[in-house]
């Protein structure tokens, strides 16, 4: 089993919403990219609360759209042993310092989850810091969550517009 490490948070001054995921999958970590797996959601899910088609552009221009409307990304694993791609397979996972992040980031009021893993460990990692932001639990966007149609997942995942829209 090897290690994987995750990437770079994508964030500039202006965050106001952090998108936290687990650890990178195995064709977001070939490719490099955040959420890279076709079968991904993600860009699907943060486009239509967005009202922004995001899955055909290039991925630069997907990161700057995301910082366009005050949304960073990054995980809350720093690095892990992981066979495949699956959160389950997940082991000595090192966290990255998700409360010196959020406590940098000056306009920083919301931050959501990605899926479960995400919400259970980054919400331990903030402890009482969390209090200071809004926490969203969202359904995981990943293909391995078939449980909830895409629909329902939609409709979850448009607070984001909510809270782009009242936090600008």
């Amino acid at each position: 089993m090897t290690r994987k490490s995750s990437f770079a948070p994508i964030i500039d001054d202006r965050v106001r919403l952090l998108i936290l995921g687990s650890l990178p999958g195995e064709e977001s970590l070939r490719q490099a990219q955040y959420y890279a797996h076709p079968q991904n959601r993600f860009w699907d899910l943060v486009g239509a609360a967005l009202g922004v088609e995001l899955r055909e552009r290039d991925y630069t221009d997907r990161l700057a759209i995301l910082l366009h409307h005050n949304i960073g990304l990054w995980d809350v694993i720093a690095d892990a042993h992981r066979s495949g791609s699956l959160d389950s397979a997940i082991r000595d996972a090192r966290e990255n310092d998700l409360r010196a992040l959020a406590t940098s980031l000056p306009a920083l009021s919301a931050i959501a989850f990605n899926g479960k893993k995400s919400a259970k460990t980054g919400r331990k990692q903030l402890g009482d810091a969390g209090d200071a932001y809004r926490l969203i639990d969202l359904p995981s966007s990943s293909p391995a969550y078939a449980a909830m149609p895409f629909e329902e997942k939609c409709a979850r995942w448009s607070v984001i517009a909510h809270i782009v829209r009242t936090t600008r």
